[in-house]
């Protein structure tokens, strides 16, 4: 069967609700990453058969197809086109899934993957809450009211649900949001994040011009207190802020090709993609569908949770990646290992490239086979990925 490759993953990092990359436009800080991997790569930006680019908030700054505006923004020349993907978190996930099949089927031999996401300049539900607020209704049909009579779809009522299903109380998430920052303090300490990381320069309040090459939500004076101590973000629940994903801006990319653009371009991969897998869940629980995700895909590879060296799920809330370790019997160990969103951020459509760079330089600085990676998305669907490092 043909194969797919990853020549080449990088990141900007990411930057807090109008933090320090506020002022960046998204297709100009997407095309930052796009940039960054025609020079690691060295390629003939012209060979470079489409760009697939993942974004939930496709309004304003974000609208009229992203992808391709990144496109223009960028080194690549006018004859790269450009598509824009939107599977809610999982969006630059399916983009390096179609880029994956693209380069297996033949029909295309180099394709770029990635998103982008500035959450301080196209606020999260833009694109639904200002069309309703001026007239322009809502997304949810009448045939869907009639299948979901009442229902209003949302993900903090779902993380709470599957924290109650699974049993996990507030302080074992307490405990899980403590120990994501922990582990991202030791990451960035000990430089697990450089190789990875596209440094971009930004202007702080003052005027001072610097490089921003470290994830702005890392809490370096974090203590188990102080997460314990945070508001809880509806009455009666168990999850909070510091239980939750980071606001976050920032952009993700992959080179991905086929074996005939290995040869012909003398490059040298850093992973094989070995399986993908996408399934739709409850819209209403919505959060869960990784769990089953993650079955399918390791049934149809022929793999054992245990075959698997190193797992990124998403850390939307505490209570998914929780569930899916509890569900799936997989050691915790192996989970998220240089902190997870909880920690470093969420920037919605980059963020399934964002975690597979992670994932793909942690397999690299381990020695280590097998990554996977998965995350929750809106409407009850999740994507599957493994990769085996080379």
């Amino acid at each position: 069967m043909a194969e797919a490759y990853i020549v080449a993953a990088a990141r900007v990092a990411g930057g807090r609700k109008a933090g320090r990359l506020k002022d960046w436009h998204p297709v100009d800080l997407g095309s930052e990453v796009i940039n960054a991997l025609l020079d690691r790569t060295g390629i003939d930006p012209s060979r470079v058969d489409d760009v697939i680019w993942g974004c939930v908030g496709q309004a304003g700054e974000q609208a009229t197809n992203v992808a391709r505006n990144t496109v223009s923004a960028s080194r690549l020349p006018e004859s790269v086109p450009a598509t824009s993907v939107d599977r809610q978190c999982g969006s630059s996930q399916q983009a390096l899934h179609f880029a994956a099949q693209a380069v297996m089927s033949g029909t295309q031999d180099m394709v770029i993957a990635g998103g982008v996401e500035s959450m301080s300049r196209v606020p999260m539900g833009l694109p639904a809450i200002l069309p309703m607020k001026n007239g322009f209704g809502i997304y949810k049909s009448p045939r869907m009211e009639a299948r979901y009579p009442g229902v209003q779809f949302s993900q903090f009522a779902g993380a709470e649900a599957i924290a109650v299903k699974h049993g996990l109380s507030k302080d074992a998430m307490d405990e899980f949001g403590y120990n994501s920052q922990l582990k991202a303090i030791r990451a960035a300490k000990e430089g697990a994040f450089k190789k990875e990381i596209v440094p971009v320069e930004v202007t702080l309040d003052d005027g001072t011009k610097i490089m921003h090459d470290i994830d702005e939500g890392i809490r370096y004076d974090v203590t188990l207190d102080g997460v314990k101590g945070v508001k809880l973000l509806q009455e009666g629940g168990r999850i909070t802020a510091a239980t939750s994903s980071q606001i976050c801006d920032g952009s993700a990319a992959m080179l991905v090709v086929n074996e005939k653009a290995l040869k012909e371009h003398n490059l040298t991969p850093i992973a094989r993609v070995h399986h993908l897998t996408v399934v739709g869940g409850d819209p209403v629980i919505m959060l869960e569908a990784p769990i089953e995700a993650t079955r399918v895909a390791l049934k149809k590879a022929g793999m054992s949770i245990n075959d698997i060296d190193l797992y990124e799920v998403n850390e939307a809330f505490a209570s998914v990646p929780m569930a899916w370790l509890k569900v799936l019997g997989a050691d915790p160990e192996r989970l998220n290992v240089n902190g997870g969103a909880i920690a470093l951020g969420h920037p919605l459509g980059g963020s399934g490239a964002k975690l597979m760079t992670t994932l793909l330089h942690a397999l690299q600085a381990r020695g280590k086979r097998y990554g996977l990676q998965t995350m929750c998305e809106g409407g009850g669907l999740a994507n599957v990925t493994i990769v085996e490092r080379l």
